[in-house]
Protein backbone atom coordinates (compact mmCIF):
# COMPACT_ATOMS: atom_id res chain seq x y z
CA UNK A 1 0.00 0.00 0.00
CA UNK A 2 2.98 2.34 0.43
CA UNK A 3 4.25 2.33 -3.15
CA UNK A 4 1.03 3.48 -4.89
CA UNK A 5 0.89 6.46 -2.51
CA UNK A 6 4.46 7.49 -3.38
CA UNK A 7 6.06 6.31 -0.12
CA UNK A 8 9.23 4.26 0.07
CA UNK A 9 9.88 1.14 2.13
CA UNK A 10 13.33 0.65 3.66
CA UNK A 11 14.51 -2.79 2.51
CA UNK A 12 17.64 -2.98 4.65
CA UNK A 13 15.62 -3.79 7.80
CA UNK A 14 12.91 -6.38 8.40
CA UNK A 15 10.75 -7.98 11.02
CA UNK A 16 11.93 -11.22 12.61
CA UNK A 17 11.05 -14.15 14.75
CA UNK A 18 11.64 -14.12 18.49
CA UNK A 19 12.80 -17.33 20.13
CA UNK A 20 15.68 -18.50 22.27
CA UNK A 21 17.63 -15.62 20.73
CA UNK A 22 16.12 -12.25 19.88
CA UNK A 23 16.44 -12.14 16.07
CA UNK A 24 15.50 -15.51 14.58
CA UNK A 25 13.70 -16.85 11.52
CA UNK A 26 11.46 -15.99 9.91
CA UNK A 27 12.74 -12.75 8.46
CA UNK A 28 9.63 -10.71 7.64
CA UNK A 29 10.19 -8.49 4.59
CA UNK A 30 7.93 -5.42 4.35
CA UNK A 31 7.81 -5.19 0.58
CA UNK A 32 6.60 -7.47 -2.21
CA UNK A 33 8.74 -10.62 -2.30
CA UNK A 34 8.63 -14.36 -2.90
CA UNK A 35 9.40 -15.41 0.71
CA UNK A 36 7.29 -18.31 1.96
CA UNK A 37 7.17 -19.79 5.46
CA UNK A 38 4.62 -21.53 7.63
CA UNK A 39 3.58 -19.93 10.91
CA UNK A 40 2.56 -22.39 13.60
CA UNK A 41 0.99 -21.94 17.04
CA UNK A 42 3.62 -20.66 19.46
CA UNK A 43 5.58 -18.67 16.87
CA UNK A 44 6.28 -15.08 17.91
CA UNK A 45 7.47 -12.53 15.37
CA UNK A 46 7.61 -8.82 14.69
CA UNK A 47 6.32 -6.65 11.89
CA UNK A 48 8.31 -3.40 11.89
CA UNK A 49 8.35 -1.52 8.59
CA UNK A 50 10.17 1.74 8.05
CA UNK A 51 8.35 4.00 5.59
CA UNK A 52 9.87 7.06 3.93
CA UNK A 53 7.96 10.00 2.49
CA UNK A 54 9.48 9.17 -0.89
CA UNK A 55 11.71 6.33 -2.11
CA UNK A 56 15.10 6.70 -0.42
CA UNK A 57 18.05 4.63 0.70
CA UNK A 58 19.35 4.69 4.26
CA UNK A 59 22.66 4.42 6.07
CA UNK A 60 23.72 3.75 9.66
CA UNK A 61 25.47 6.71 11.30
CA UNK A 62 28.90 6.46 12.93
CA UNK A 63 27.32 5.69 16.32
CA UNK A 64 26.29 2.30 14.79
CA UNK A 65 22.70 2.83 15.97
CA UNK A 66 21.10 5.85 14.29
CA UNK A 67 19.64 5.19 10.84
CA UNK A 68 19.36 8.14 8.46
CA UNK A 69 17.86 8.56 5.03
CA UNK A 70 20.00 9.87 2.23
CA UNK A 71 18.97 13.40 1.36
CA UNK A 72 17.16 13.96 4.65
CA UNK A 73 13.88 12.35 3.56
CA UNK A 74 11.57 11.94 6.57
CA UNK A 75 10.86 8.40 7.76
CA UNK A 76 8.65 6.65 10.30
CA UNK A 77 9.08 3.24 11.92
CA UNK A 78 6.68 1.25 14.05
CA UNK A 79 6.68 -2.26 15.41
CA UNK A 80 4.16 -4.87 16.41
CA UNK A 81 4.83 -8.26 17.97
CA UNK A 82 2.47 -11.09 17.17
CA UNK A 83 1.86 -14.54 18.61
CA UNK A 84 0.41 -17.30 16.43
CA UNK A 85 -2.25 -19.27 18.33
CA UNK A 86 -4.49 -22.20 17.44
CA UNK A 87 -7.15 -19.62 16.53
CA UNK A 88 -5.12 -17.08 14.53
CA UNK A 89 -2.78 -14.27 15.51
CA UNK A 90 -2.73 -12.27 18.74
CA UNK A 91 -1.16 -8.81 18.71
CA UNK A 92 1.08 -8.57 21.79
CA UNK A 93 1.88 -4.87 21.48
CA UNK A 94 -0.39 -1.91 22.12
CA UNK A 95 -0.20 1.64 20.85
Amino acid sequence: IAYPEGYGIVKQFCGHGIGTSFHTAPLVQHYPNEDRFTLRPGHVFTIEPILTEEPSSVYVARDNWTVRTRGGVRAAQFEHMLLITDHGAEVLTTI
